[in-house]
């Protein structure tokens, strides 16, 4: 493997999904405490977007690791947040107008 393709794809790409594993865990730990079902799909789903954070910090900011990690970690978080926030119905709440009943009889 070439040690330039290493060292700006693959490494920050496995530390964005380490990152990733690392908040799927504790995703897991806390459906499992909670007694929740487990969607696979969607965790394998959310790991694979964490290593395309990974490797998309590393390239941009020139490959810290630390960063790579915590993009892996964070990134994830921030789009599932994104998502779950278009994914749910959205209720407004604003000024009601009170409609007075005017109650007249007539006989």
């Amino acid at each position: 493997m070439n040690p330039t393709l290493y060292s700006e794809l693959f490494l920050p790409g496995l530390l964005g999904g380490i990152g990733g594993l690392t908040r799927g865990v504790i995703g897991l730990l806390k459906a499992l405490s909670l007694r929740r079902r487990i969607l696979w799909g969607y965790y394998l789903i959310t790991v694979s977007v964490a290593i395309i954070i990974g490797v998309f910090t590393g390239l941009i900011f020139n490959f810290d690791w630390r960063l790579s990690l915590l993009a892996g970690y964070a990134g994830t978080d921030i789009i599932e947040g994104i998502y779950k926030s278009f994914a749910t119905q959205k209720v407004y709440v604003g000024a009601t107008s009170s409609v007075s009943k005017s109650t007249s009889t007539k006989k």
